[in-house]
């Protein structure tokens, strides 16, 4: 965010409300020389940079002294936004007090709900439904409120957002669901709630992968437990892998053991190779397969 000005004056009031000087402030706006909504070159207000900046006071002494509230930055962000990207809910209340719209997109699609999701600050999530901000949101990739959350892992806002009806297997643009990007990342909680919600563990994106196969590709042994108690099936993919090659493939021993224990068979081929081919990169899983392909163990 730029705080440079036109006028030293108008410098300093955006100065005061970074900082919270409040005296200071209302000294700069009472003088009459500073316009309530003076702008950056990028389209910011002082409103913006209280809200950003988390100084309710200075805030609030904006709004009663006229600062249009719904005014957007080039970007599309507006105070709300910011106010509930930083996590203020008590901004994000009084904005809404004085009319503060919930419906501002930024360039990408984003709202403030989409932001207070990302960063995972359930209280402004609760402040934002409440005042009919849209779980139903998306970016410009299709990102939902319900993607965001779970892919950081916020498990309270994710759950929030599915109680407030956010649908649980709505994909982004690419075909990747919630549970896809939390299985990904690792987020062992919020794969549980997912699924409990009725999240589709097989469901595909568009290069064929599941989140069973990409949990077992980055060696998250905690999110495999939880997909596996959903269903034991390794689900096997489009072009005949599965699981098991998936955490051969990305060369975790331990992820490799919980699969066979999961009975998995070593002996599946793909339609390319069979998984010994596979794993000539990678002798410590070798030696632990090798045995049992021969032996035709699990």
């Amino acid at each position: 965010m730029s705080f440079k000005k036109e006028t030293p004056l108008a410098n300093a009031a955006f100065w005061a409300s970074r900082k919270g000087n409040l005296a200071l402030l209302q000294l700069l706006l009472n003088s009459g020389r500073v316009d309530i909504d003076c702008k950056d070159n990028y389209g910011t207000t002082a409103l913006m940079v209280a809200s950003y900046s988390g100084h309710y006071d200075c805030a609030r002494e904006l709004i009663m002294q006229g600062a249009d509230i719904n005014l957007q930055r080039e970007t599309g962000s507006t105070a709300l936004f910011f106010a509930a990207q930083q996590g203020h809910d008590d901004i994000v209340k009084l904005l809404f007090e004085f009319g503060a719209s919930t419906e501002s997109q930024t360039q990408d699609g984003g709202t403030a709900l989409c932001a207070s999701c990302q960063r995972g600050y359930s209280k402004v999530v609760e402040t934002l439904l409440k005042h009919g901000a849209s779980v139903h949101d998306e970016l410009m990739d299709g990102a939902t409120p319900l993607f965001l959350a779970s892919q950081e892992g916020h498990v309270a806002v994710v759950r929030q957002l599915l109680t407030s009806g956010a649908k649980v297997n709505q994909p982004r643009d690419d075909g990747t669901t919630p549970l896809w990007i939390a299985a990904q990342m690792g987020h062992s909680e919020v794969v549980k709630v997912l699924l409990l919600r009725g999240a589709d563990r097989d469901a595909d994106r568009e290069d064929g992968s599941t989140a069973l196969f990409k949990a077992a590709h980055k060696g998250h042994c905690s999110v495999l437990e939880e997909l596996l108690k959903f269903s034991p099936s390794l689900g096997l993919l489009k072009n005949g892998s599965t699981a098991l090659h998936a955490a051969v493939m990305g060369g975790n021993v331990k992820t490799v053991k919980l699969l066979l224990r999961a009975n998995a068979d070593p002996t599946l081929r793909n339609k390319n190779n069979e998984l010994a081919a596979d794993l000539t990169q990678n002798e410590r899983i070798l030696r632990i397969l090798q045995p049992l392909i021969v032996n035709g163990e699990s």
